[in-house]
């Protein structure tokens, strides 16, 4: 499951999907965020009123959004929350880390964060004790203009120390998926959904 960034579709992370599935033996599902901006492009998951602090109503909005959209994936196609990776860039990272550490809500298979954060937002707290031993890849750049590198240092030192089995990574990219991240959060997510070469999803 990717979760697309500020100001893009859900047609956004289809790439980022084929370089991770080059086999295609995964169910890639990109949904598109909740709201259209005027004089903004593309598409929102909430309102920024300050970087790391999301607009409390219209995150809470998309969170339940989400969490109907991810019951329903599940229903619909059987494969079992277990066997989910939620992932996603910037503002998808922030999504992503909401519903795989949202209190009631079901541990995925694995957390995917590109340049995200984890959010403070009133009425939302992660969850980390009921979580232990969930598989975490952070990847964020030394150059992001946008969200400042020590957030993401910051979301890896706060899962770690709640349980959490987390690989970090830097490189001197901005903000964007950094392609020399690409291998690496391949071989994590064969781990993470115990993939073998030439089996199926």
């Amino acid at each position: 499951m990717l979760h697309h960034g500020r100001g893009a579709d859900e047609q956004d992370l289809l790439p980022l999907g084929d370089a991770l599935d080059p086999s295609r033996r995964l169910h890639v599902v990109t949904p598109r965020a909740p709201l259209s901006l005027s004089g903004a492009p593309g598409y929102h998951w909430y309102l920024v009123p300050r970087v790391g602090y999301p607009d409390p109503e219209t995150f809470h909005a998309a969170y339940r959004a989400l969490c109907d959209f991810h019951d329903e994936l599940w229903e619909r196609t059987g494969i079992d929350p277990q066997r989910t990776v939620l992932g996603g860039f910037s503002m998808g990272s922030v999504m992503s880390y909401s519903l795989a550490l949202g209190r009631g809500r079901p541990a995925p298979g694995g957390i995917l964060a590109f340049s995200g954060f984890l959010p403070s937002v009133q009425g939302w707290q992660p969850d980390l004790a009921g979580r232990p031993g969930l598989r975490a890849f952070v990847a964020h750049g030394r150059r992001d203009p946008v969200i400042d590198i020590g957030f993401a240092r910051r979301a890896a030192s706060r899962l770690r120390e709640g349980g959490l089995r987390v690989e970090y990574r830097e490189s001197d990219g901005g903000h964007h998926i950094d392609p020399v991240h690409i291998p690496l959060a391949l071989a994590w997510l064969a781990q993470a959904l115990q993939l073998r070469a030439g089996a199926g999803p």
